[in-house]
C-alpha cells in the first residue's frame, strides 16, 4: 500500500511550460527554435551555479525536439551528430582527457548540426583543454540565471501545484529561511513532504513538513 501511494505523484518530466523563466527569458527562445530546427548555431553553451537550472532546460530541449537530438553523457560521446540534428552534454567539467578530445573532434566536425553543452562556469574558467574551452566559447553562451526569491515561490508553487497539492506561503518562507536555498534543494523537500502527507493522510502544512524533516 505504501509503494502504491508514493506511486500516485510521480515527479513532473522537465519542460519549457514548467521552467519559471525568471531572467532567462532569450535563452528559453533560443532552446525552443532550437528544438524546432530553426536555429543554424554550432554551438550553445550555458553555465551558472548548481540549480539554476541548466539540466531542466536541457531535458526541456530535448523533451520538445521536433528534429532528431541525441542525449550523450561525460562517459559516452558520440563520433558524429547527423546534419539537421543537435546533440546536448551536461557537466562538460566533468570529462576526462580523452572525452575532451572526442568532444573537440565532434565540434570541429559538425555540419548542419547543433551542440546543446552545459557547464559550472563561463568557458575561459573551465577546467578543460584550453583549444576546447575556445570552441564551446565560440558559439552562443548564456549564464542560466538564479532564481530570486519570488521567482522560487512561484517556482515551488507551480511545482506542488503539478504534484497536486498547495503550497501555503507560511511553508516556501520556512524552506527559504531555513534551508539550502538552491532549486533542487528545495523540490526534493517538496516530494518528500508530498509523499509523506500520503502515507500519513494528513494535508501539506508547516508542522507536518516539520514532522517529515524530522522524520527522514
Amino acid at each position: 500500500m505504501k509503494q502504491l501511494l508514493l506511486d500516485l505523484a510521480p515527479p513532473a518530466r522537465p519542460t519549457f511550460d514548467n521552467f519559471v523563466v525568471g531572467s532567462n527569458r532569450e535563452l528559453v527562445q533560443v532552446l525552443r527554435d532550437i528544438a524546432a530546427g530553426r536555429l543554424p548555431d554550432r554551438v550553445v553553451y550555458l553555465w551558472g551555479e548548481r540549480g539554476a537550472g541548466k539540466g531542466h532546460l536541457i531535458e526541456a530541449t530535448l523533451s520538445a525536439a521536433q528534429i532528431p537530438c541525441l542525449a550523450a553523457r561525460a562517459d559516452s560521446i558520440p563520433l558524429a551528430v547527423p546534419e539537421g540534428s543537435f546533440v546536448t552534454l551536461d557537466d562538460v567539467q566533468q570529462l576526462d582527457e580523452s572525452k575532451q578530445i572526442q568532444l573537440f573532434n565532434l565540434i570541429n566536425i559538425l555540419h548542419n548540426a547543433t551542440l546543446i553543452a552545459s557547464g559550472s562556469c563561463a568557458p575561459r574558467d573551465l577546467p578543460l583543454r584550453r583549444d576546447l574551452a575556445t570552441r564551446l566559447g565560440s558559439g552562443l553562451v548564456y549564464q542560466v540565471q538564479p532564481l530570486d526569491d519570488d521567482e522560487k515561490r512561484a517556482a515551488l508553487a507551480a511545482h506542488a501545484q503539478a504534484r497536486g497539492f498547495a503550497l501555503n506561503t507560511e511553508i516556501v518562507n520556512y524552506l527559504l529561511r531555513h534551508k539550502r536555498r538552491d532549486m533542487p534543494s528545495l523540490i526534493t523537500i517538496l516530494d518528500a513532504v508530498d509523499r509523506y502527507s500520503l502515507e500519513t493522510g494528513r494535508a501539506v502544512t508547516l508542522p507536518l513538513l516539520k514532522d517529515a524533516l524530522q522524520s527522514h
